[in-house]
C-alpha cells in the first residue's frame, strides 16, 4: 500500500493530481490518501479526508512508501518508522502555503538523505521508481538524540 498525505489544513491538489495521474500510468490501485479539504476528486485513491493521530501513524506504518507534502509531521513520523518518503513541497507562488519553506525543507533533508524530493511530475515518478524497488530507506530513532530533534523542530518552525 502506498500511503499519501497532504495534512490535514490546506488542500495540495497539484500533488494529489500528479499521484493520480501516476497511479493511472503504472497501474497502481492500492494508494490511500489523506487529502484534507480538497475540490480535487482522485480517480485511483482512496481518499480519506481526516485521520487521528493514531490512523495517520498506522498507515504509515503499514505503506510500502509514504508520498507528502514537505510537512515535518508527516516527514519525521516516517523516519520514525523507516518508511521510505518522497516528498513534493508545497510553493508559495502557487498559494499553496505562505511561503517557500517547504523548498527548503525538502531540499535540505534531500541532501541530508533523509527524504527524495520532487519538483515535477516527471521527478516524482523518478522518485517513485526509486521506492517501489526497495532502492531508498532512511531512518531515525523515536528515541533520536537531543542536537537532531532539535535540528528537526528548527526546520519545521522556520
Amino acid at each position: 500500500m502506498i500511503f499519501v498525505t497532504v495534512g490535514a489544513q490546506m488542500s495540495f491538489d497539484r500533488l494529489i493530481g500528479w499521484v493520480d495521474d501516476w497511479a493511472e500510468s503504472v497501474g497502481r490501485d492500492d494508494l490511500v490518501a489523506q487529502i484534507g479539504p480538497s475540490d480535487y476528486v482522485p480517480q485511483r485513491l482512496k481518499v480519506l479526508p481526516f485521520l487521528t493521530p493514531p490512523e495517520f501513524r498506522s498507515r504509515i506504518a503499514e505503506a510500502d512508501f509514504v508520498i507528502a507534502h514537505a510537512g515535518m509531521g508527516s516527514i519525521i513520523e516516517a523516519l520514525e518508522l523507516a518508511t521510505p518518503i518522497v516528498v513534493v513541497p508545497r510553493l508559495g507562488s502557487l498559494g499553496e502555503t505562505r511561503n517557500d519553506h517547504q523548498v527548503a525543507t525538502a531540499r535540505r533533508l534531500t541532501e541530508e538523505g533523509l527524504v527524495l524530493s520532487a519538483q515535477s511530475p516527471e521527478e516524482l515518478a523518478e522518485q517513485l521508481a526509486i521506492v517501489g524497488t526497495g532502492g531508498f530507506r532512511a531512518h531515525i530513532s523515536d528515541h533520536a538524540q537531543t542536537p537532531l530533534l532539535n535540528r528537526l523542530r528548527g526546520f519545521a518552525e522556520a
